[in-house]
């Protein structure tokens, strides 16, 4: 090979190794950008394993939670926590938020020291909170008006499905950013769909919760009358799972202490999702069906269950604490 050939080969093969570095340099760039800080905002029981997959996902985050406590083991892992929800969305551009009530969110974003005080133009606000949908879209037109992009995502799988990071999220808002909000969601998730404008998300989610809390007491009302008829509430069970009776209440969630581990029913119904929660998403159904004229009788009765079962001393239990309320009570 000539002198010529020869350095012409070395100038290309150079060239070709320069293209391969600044490839990997833009890649490298591009990644450390999408684990720039992501606000987080509520650290209950769902929130606190939610913001966890995050960090495992190699994301810092800027947190903050009305109860100082719920931020400390996060600010002993090194992730900073602020005094404010503004405080937040000065220092994040993304922003997840995981609250219990329609007035929390409000309050969160709203609020004298509320997100969208100090939100940065283009910043990304995903409502994981089930809340009214038409709370959902009043805060999305205040967040258009700063130049930021609101989007409800609310979930469905409990603290379970959250500490493992398979919740489902309902994705509601503008369909160019539904990519973005994947990326974050997908590490707390298994199920990440997009439901269509905002408010959807809360749509579908309220609907999935009716749904659960008629389902839940009918397997709490079919295991208390087997247990009285003298069945054996383990092979009750068994049967309802392999015939048409079978519904997530009964094979993944059983009220009834004793036929499964690792459930709220096994542990005197602590954890899980609280009575109190229920009657309030219960209530969100109630007003969305008064609004749009639907009848819904079951999610009425139910509604009226959970609200009795908070009155008599059950707020702070598991919903699936139905079965012991049902128990205790001869007549309605």
């Amino acid at each position: 090979m000539s002198d010529l050939a020869e350095e012409k080969r070395r100038s290309k093969s150079n060239l070709l190794i320069l293209l391969l570095r600044l490839k990997g340099w833009v890649s490298a760039t591009r990644s450390m950008a999408s684990k720039t800080p992501v606000g987080f905002i509520g650290l209950g029981n769902m929130g606190n394993p939610m913001a966890k997959n995050l960090m495992k996902h190699g994301y810092p985050l800027i947190i903050y939670d009305v109860f100082p406590d719920a931020c400390k083991e996060f600010q002993d892992a090194g992730e900073q926590v602020v005094s404010s929800p503004a405080d937040v969305a000065e220092k994040a551009d993304r922003i997840i938020t995981m609250l219990p009530t329609s007035i929390n969110a409000i309050e969160a974003y709203s609020g004298a020291n509320g997100i969208l005080k100090k939100v940065k133009k283009g910043s990304l606000l995903i409502d994981s909170s089930t809340i009214d949908p038409a709370i959902s879209k009043e805060l999305a037109k205040e967040a258009e008006k700063m130049g930021a992009v609101f989007m409800d995502a609310p979930v469905s799988g409990g603290v379970g499905a959250a500490r493992s990071g398979n919740l489902t999220f309902m994705v509601g808002g503008v369909e160019d950013e539904f990519a973005a909000a994947q990326e974050l969601l997908g590490c707390m998730g298994s199920n990440v769909v997009y439901c269509g404008a905002v408010g959807t998300g809360q749509a579908a989610k309220i609907c999935n919760n009716m749904l659960l809390a008629i389902s839940m007491i009918g397997t709490a009302e079919t295991m208390n009358l087997g247990i009285r008829l003298g069945l054996d509430p383990k092979l009750l069970a068994k049967i309802l799972n392999m015939s048409s009776g079978r519904c997530w209440s009964s094979d993944s969630y059983n009220p009834v202490p004793g036929v499964m581990d690792g459930v709220p029913s096994a542990n005197n119904y602590q954890g899980g999702f609280g009575t109190t929660l229920m009657a309030k998403d219960l209530g969100l159904a109630q007003d969305s069906a008064t609004s749009t004229k639907s009848p819904i009788l079951l999610g009425s009765q139910a509604h009226q269950i959970y609200r009795m079962m908070c009155a008599k001393g059950y707020s702070k239990k598991d919903f699936s604490s139905v079965f012991q309320f049902l128990r205790e009570e001869e007549t309605f």
